[in-house]
């Protein structure tokens, strides 16, 4: 009996990359497993554990030194094989976009700043093909049609900056699809989207395998996504794959321990979170009424106000927390960042019982200084506001890192040798350094994966019930929502439209776009 054939193979696969004064640095082993064709595989797993790398590696796009050390990854041409690793960066060339594309995470960091949509999509046909320029403007806009954005004619023309974040993601998978590879690697493409937006993304990506055969394979670290997708996955802990197989057994009959607390973190299983009944726990310490927040914008040369928030109303009650919800654009950060100071241009009242609040970003890489160390970092809040003398700060420092888990040896590192869960831990410890009652969270564990993720929400109970906290918690994540938050609001087109407590809301949505928003949970 012949042998089946698969459109991709890695067969007992090590990357490695090189070290400062050592020999290369394996970080992944003998990793091995297949895609058959037409097929969606995904592949599961903590940061760090290989999924990336190992196809980076497929595609010759390792970058830093990094290189296939031992095995073979086969990809089939026709009725043979070819080695993807074994090929020069020329013959790769030849392969990417035509046979096999990559779509990443972060599209604004992927698309060129400075060329238009257009152009970059475009740019796949002038590498791959002679088509003559009219033709190629028309297959462009029939594709940025066919992946769902609106007036393609103006979307042409535009630049990343722009479009939404899911306006960017389809920018990218236009141009991943123009030329129909066969192979589609799609790593974390719906990580930093609202729910609703996400669907879309994996319906279209659902989409093109079905009409044209395309092979899927999907990185991501949200268990949900890859069952609504993939038919089969593939699970990696420590640069190894400890399990693989058909989806429905894989997540119901799970063989192995690590996936098996995988899926227990995602799910909230075991978790030592003890979310306490949906009551006012305490005074008022924000009010807020008929609070409108603008943005100051240009319109044929003259300067007018955008109101974005519109005269929402509210109260925060001392030691709760409550979600924020809604689709990107709606205003939830924008809210945020008004409340705690970052946006002058409002009208209404927003009285809060404390200075400063602090806020905690999503992306702690961004908005955490990279030339800085963590000392400095987390002592500028205590100069900023002459607090202590310069041995006080310093002991204040290494006492909250202790309390965020991190320890005083981390005093002195800069945020590129830390984790993406290490940043957080630092963004939060920055966050609370003043001890203010009040804390702006936006969107603090998108970016995890979700036994970090989990890790974070158990810091920030723990931090609650220590420092007597109240959170504004911002999140598309309606899971991480429904399991952390006391009451959740559920804002549209900059207004509030429906509100209360958060397993009620849940169980019982009224407004349509709260059902709409539940719906398209993973």
């Amino acid at each position: 009996m012949e042998k089946e054939k698969h459109l991709l193979e890695l067969c007992n696969v090590s990357v490695g990359f090189p070290q400062k004064g050592k020999k290369m640095n394996p970080v992944t082993r003998g990793v091995s497993f297949y895609v058959r064709e037409g097929e969606a595989l995904g592949i599961v797993g903590e940061s760090g554990s290989g999924k990336s790398v190992s196809m980076l590696a497929c595609v010759g796009l390792l970058g830093g030194g990094g290189r296939v050390l031992e095995g073979n990854i086969r990809f089939l041409n026709g009725e043979d094989y070819i080695i993807l690793n074994t090929m020069t960066q020329k013959e790769l060339e030849a392969v990417r976009g035509d046979d096999i594309a990559m779509i990443f995470q972060e599209p604004m960091t992927s698309l060129n700043p400075v060329m238009t949509i257009g152009r970059q999509v475009e740019e796949m046909l002038l590498l791959h093909g002679d088509c003559p320029k009219e033709e190629r403007k028309k297959r462009v806009l029939a594709m940025l049609s066919e992946v769902g954005l609106p007036d393609p004619q103006e979307i042409y023309g535009k630049y990343p900056h722009q479009l939404s974040g899911g306006m960017r993601q389809r920018a990218m998978i236009a141009m991943a699809m123009i030329l129909r590879p066969k192979l589609l690697i799609a790593d974390e493409p719906t990580t930093a989207l609202d729910v609703t937006i996400q669907a879309k993304i994996l319906e279209l990506l659902k989409k093109f395998q079905k009409e044209y055969g395309t092979t899927i394979i999907l990185i991501s670290h949200d268990l949900g996504v890859i069952r609504s997708v993939c038919s089969r996955a593939v699970v990696m802990c420590g640069g190894k794959v400890v399990e693989q197989g058909d989806v429905g057994t894989l997540f119901e009959q799970p063989q192995m321990d690590y996936t098996k607390r995988l899926l227990a973190a995602a799910l909230g299983k075991g978790s030592v979170l003890k979310k306490e009944p949906a009551v006012c726990r305490g005074e008022a310490i924000v009010c807020v009424r008929d609070y409108s927040v603008f943005y100051e914008e240009k319109l044929d040369g003259k300067k007018r106000k955008r109101e974005v928030v519109k005269k929402v109303s509210f109260d925060l009650c001392a030691g709760e927390t409550v979600g924020v919800v809604g689709e990107s654009g709606c205003g939830k950060s924008t809210l945020a960042k008004a409340l705690a100071g970052l946006n002058p241009l409002t009208s209404g009242s927003a009285d809060i019982s404390c200075e400063n609040p602090q806020m905690v970003f999503q992306d702690p890489y961004g908005s955490l200084n990279p030339a800085k160390t963590i000392g400095w970092l987390m002592t500028e809040p205590l100069r900023l506001h002459h607090v202590g003398t310069k041995e006080e700060q310093r002991a204040a420092v290494c006492e909250m890192l202790e309390k965020v888990g991190l320890g005083r040896e981390y005093y002195g590192r800069c945020p590129k040798t830390l984790s993406g869960g290490q940043r957080q831990r630092v963004a939060i410890a920055m966050a609370i350094m003043l001890k203010r009652p009040f804390l702006l969270l936006d969107e603090p564990v998108s970016a995890l994966d979700v036994t970090v993720q989990e890790q974070i929400l158990i810091l920030l109970v723990k931090l609650q019930k220590e420092f007597g906290l109240t959170y504004l918690f911002i999140s598309h994540d309606m899971n991480v929502i429904h399991r952390i938050c006391d009451r959740v609001f559920v804002m549209y087109q900059g207004e509030i439209v429906e509100s209360g407590d958060v397993d009620e809301v849940f169980r019982n949505p009224v407004h349509p776009y709260t059902k709409k928003l539940l719906g398209a949970r993973l």
